[in-house]
This record gives C-alpha cells, structure tokens and sequence, in this order.
C-alpha cells in the first residue's frame, strides 16, 4: 500500500495528560473529542491511573525524563497546532512540560486544570498547583477550570482563602498570564449552565446551556480538548469556544453509562448517528 504525500493532513494536537483505563477521561477522552472534532491527537502520557467511572484509585506520574523524551520523539517529526494539558502527574512533570511549550510560544496552549476527580479525589497537590500557576499560565493561550478550580488556583495565586468572587478569579488568573480564562459553570446551583470567557478587555463572551440531568465523567476533558481542536483548525477565540461548548453539550445529550459511576459523553456522536440502530450501553 502506498501513500499519498499529497493528501492533506488534518491538524495535529499534542496532549500532555494522564492514562485513564475507563476511557472516560483523561488521554483517551482528549484523543476522541479531538478525532470528533476533525483532528489528528498527538499524546503524551504524564501519569498512570487506576480508576473507573466512580472515581479514581490511585496515580502514578511518570517520570519527567520519560515525559520528555515522548514529547520530543514527536516534536521533532511533527508539527502541531496546538497544545493540550490535562493532569500533568508531578511538579516536575510541570517543570518539564512548561520548558517544552516555551520553544513553542505561537503555538496555542489550553490548559484544563485538573485538581481533583468528579468524585472529589485529589489530582494536583498545592506543589503542583503552585507549579502550574509560576510555569505554565504565563504561557496559555486559554484555561478552562470550572468555578470550584477557579477558585482554587486563585487562592493560590493571591495568598486569600475566602471565597472570591468568579470575576475576581478570572482576573488572577488573567494576571498570571493568561490570554483567556473560560469558567464553566458545570458545578454552580443554576439552573442553566452559565459559561463565561474571559479576556484582558473584561467578558467577552457569555453562553447558557441547558443543564442536563447527570453526571459525567470526563466533560472537563471534552470541553479543552475540543476547544484546542477548534483553534488548530484556525477558528478565533470567541468563535472556537462557542464550536467547543456546542461540541461538548451534545456528546453530554448523547451520553452513556456502561458503568456503576458516572455516564461518559460520546464523543462519536455523529459518527454513531449515521449508523443504522447502532448498539448502546
């Protein structure tokens, strides 16, 4: 079989996240909402994980060293249109990564901070939250915490615990260096999700989604990543969050639960929708 040099490559994306056997979140979560959204994932595995659709069980990072020599093996072969960082895995593995992405600065960078589990377990020690906030902010392009995780890296970033307002998180964050902070409001009381960008100027853009019944493993993951999709496609800021959010809803409406814990959005929606009654969980 030979190939044909002339076909067009779709754009690539490198990831830097953890392995989650369920296929729920984490890479594997990262590489599908990238595939459904027309591109090509590049991966880079920080951590190990033992967990299923409840919650996670234990974690281990990889080495720094290792971390690196995955992301160069690629870098040097290929390049990318973007960069996507999930769970990074240790404070060194933050280091690493942050000294890679610098060799990229016209690169966009989205960055999902993972601090914990939906379950609640821990995923970033304060080291590695302090790591993120020094290393890797003045280098993004977009963050997406939602508002429990914008909170917390602004805590960390302004020395308070009292609770700050989302306002005063996205403004932190946006000192910190970042260009944009998008916080989800998957985890508030509203009755519709209520989703806000975030730029140097104020707000620039605000959407409501209808909250749907559930929960889900892996959203966060979807969102980011499809969010880098959109930007390495070549779509600007306001309009690839709002083709990410419309992405990440309807992999959410199209859900399912092949486990005992949460349900896991379908990143191949429409793929699967082109089937003739394809089986479901």
């Amino acid at each position: 079989m030979t190939t044909n040099r002339n076909d067009p490559c779709p754009p690539l994306v490198l990831v830097f996240a953890a392995s989650d056997p369920t296929g729920g979140a984490g890479i594997q979560a990262d590489m599908m909402a990238l595939a459904g959204m027309g591109c090509h994932p590049l991966t880079v595995i920080t951590a190990l994980t033992v967990q299923d659709t409840a919650g996670v069980q234990d974690i281990s990072p990889v080495d720094e060293n290792f971390v690196a020599q995955q992301a160069w093996a690629v870098l040097e072969d290929m390049s990318v249109q973007a960069f996507k960082l999930g769970v990074l895995g240790s404070a060194e593995n933050i280091a690493m990564i942050a000294g890679i992405i610098a060799d990229y600065p016209h690169v966009p960078v989205i960055v999902d901070p993972v601090v914990a589990s939906g379950r609640g377990d821990e995923l970033a020690s304060e080291r590695m939250l302090e790591a993120l906030c020094e290393l890797i902010l003045p280098q993004t392009s977009v963050i997406t915490p939602n508002t429990m995780e914008a909170r917390r890296l602004a805590a960390c970033l302004v020395g308070r615990t009292d609770e700050l307002t989302l306002p005063d998180c996205a403004g932190a964050l946006l000192r910190a260096g970042c260009e944009h902070v998008l916080i989800t409001g998957s985890h508030a009381s509203t009755p519709q999700v209520v989703n806000t960008l975030y730029g140097h100027g104020g707000v620039t853009r605000t959407d409501l989604w209808e909250r749907l019944p559930g929960n889900y493993h892996g959203s966060g993951c979807t969102l980011a990543s499809a969010l880098a999709a959109a930007l390495a496609h070549g779509l600007e800021i306001s309009e690839a969050v709002r083709e990410a959010q419309a992405f990440t809803w309807q992999t959410l409406a199209h859900a399912f639960r092949p486990g005992m814990g949460q349900s896991i959005p379908d990143r191949f929606f429409r793929a699967r929708g082109a089937l003739a009654g394809g089986d479901r969980c």
